[in-house]
């Protein structure tokens, strides 16, 4: 995909954060666009940025798995045909292995990381038959280390990363006519943090002051070069120079990293 002009982009989690800017990136690149989110509130307020562009907004809810297959089949039936999926909808949580409940870990998994998979299948053969299609997974840097009290949020955004990399494989060896891309953004001065969910004896307060400090990167910043990344057909897309610096620091240490992880993380995460 060389062009995004007339093409009909498909985006979750448009309501807020990095999902807006794409949209609004997307729409200043001529794309036509389907954007989806579970807060109605958010979504409204995306699309009433974009009254230039050809928009439709969908409630989703990409924890539910025939909610999104029910969204692919309707989105083809509104623009008739699908060129760019952007799985990008999701959540935090912060807690030890030992304090997280089933339920917040069923949580983070079914958003993060089965609402990725689910919305891959369920547009991957609208993608194929547009002959031109871009599938883009939304993993984290936490898809490339593991954090202390990111247990879950690692567990989804490694499997979005491995789901994700060995789909491009795929697409290659049987010959589709879809890239398939990977993106691990660093910190995103969005509001995911401000919305996570907590272990009972974090600190919520000093946690998000935290996060609020190092992340050093605007979601319009994300956005493009997340499109940059698209356009370029890169496999892996990272976001930020925080991005670029775990990656380079994994790459170079392997699991060497972990006694670096473990001193940041004594000083930021155990408050």
């Amino acid at each position: 995909m060389k062009d995004l002009n007339n093409k009909v982009a498909v985006v979750t989690g448009a309501g807020s954060g990095i999902g807006r800017s794409l949209a609004r990136a997307l729409a200043a690149r001529g794309c036509r666009l389907a954007i989806s989110d579970v807060n109605e509130t958010g979504l409204a307020e995306t699309a009433a940025e974009l009254k230039e562009a050809e928009v439709r907004s969908y409630r989703l809810d990409v924890s539910d798995r025939d909610a999104i297959y029910a969204h692919a089949e309707e989105v083809v039936r509104d623009f008739g045909q699908v060129n760019l999926v952007i799985n990008n909808a999701g959540v935090a949580l912060s807690a030890s292995v030992r304090e997280m409940t089933d339920e917040d870990f069923k949580w983070i998994m079914d958003i993060d990381f089965w609402g990725v998979a689910h919305g891959s299948r369920a547009f991957l053969p609208h993608l194929i038959a547009s002959g031109d299609g871009h599938l883009v997974n939304i993993s984290s840097v936490f898809g490339l280390i593991g954090v202390p009290k990111q247990s879950a949020y690692n567990a989804a955004k490694f499997a979005v990363r491995g789901f994700t990399e060995s789909l491009r494989q795929e697409m290659k060896l049987e010959g589709q006519p879809v890239a398939v891309s990977c993106v691990h953004p660093g910190g995103i001065r969005t509001n995911i943090a401000n919305s996570a969910r907590m272990g009972k004896s974090e600190n919520g307060a000093a946690q998000r002051k935290g996060f609020d400090k190092l992340a050093m990167t605007t979601p319009d910043k994300a956005a493009e070069t997340i499109l940059k990344g698209i356009l370029r057909d890169e496999s892996r897309i990272l976001v930020g120079p925080d991005a670029w610096g775990i990656d380079a620091i994994n790459r170079l240490l392997g699991s060497a990293y972990q006694p670096l992880v473990e001193r940041f993380s004594r000083n930021n995460l155990y408050i």
